[in-house]
């Protein structure tokens, strides 16, 4: 991280990172298609809860028609989780993961650039340069913490804070039992 690393610089690239494991998963097949999905899985996870607990909220208070900018967001998200699950459930190797994945690629590229010009650009304007470096940290933070499995319904701070520890620990429990029985 640089000096000059905002909460903004740091979702910008988590999203080409996503950009480019959902490539990965699209173009792959076996092993490697697995290995990206459970790596786009886990970033997905912990990328949407930071958003939903740090960003979102902040953004919801800040921006021009926050409420109404972060309200689609977060059903976007929430139909994102739906989907994820689904295609966790069906596995990589499955024929109807590919035509469901497809739908989702798509739903999330659009989900991340309606992020990108709705609610982030204003975010950077909105914002203090010390602001936009603080959230980095408390980004940084929720996600350490956060569930690494999609949990649909689960899109606001509350739900996040009340339940989200306790998938986190189901899920990490999960994810080292998986990792050790493979």
């Amino acid at each position: 991280m640089t000096k000059q690393d905002t909460v903004v610089d740091l979702l910008l690239r988590q999203h080409q990172e996503i950009n480019r494991l959902l490539t990965k998963v699209e173009k792959s097949t076996g092993k490697p298609r697995a290995e990206a999905f459970d790596r786009l899985r886990h970033l997905l996870a912990v990328h949407e809860t930071a958003e939903e607990e740090i960003v979102h909220p902040y953004a919801r208070r800040t921006i021009n028609n926050g409420t109404r900018v972060t309200e689609s967001i977060l059903k976007e998200e929430n139909q994102a989780k739906h989907t994820l699950a689904e295609l966790e459930k069906l596995g990589t190797d499955s024929v109807e993961f590919t035509p469901v994945f497809m739908r989702f690629q798509k739903a999330v590229l659009a989900h991340a650039e309606h992020e990108e010009k709705q609610e982030f650009p204003e975010l950077a304007a909105k914002s203090s340069p010390e602001q936009l470096k603080g959230m980095v940290a408390a980004v940084k933070a929720a996600e350490a913490i956060a569930p690494t499995h999609p949990h649909p319904g689960v899109e606001s701070p509350t739900k996040n804070l009340a339940l989200g520890p306790m998938a986190a620990v189901v899920d990490r429990t999960r994810d080292a039992i998986r990792k050790a029985m493979s």
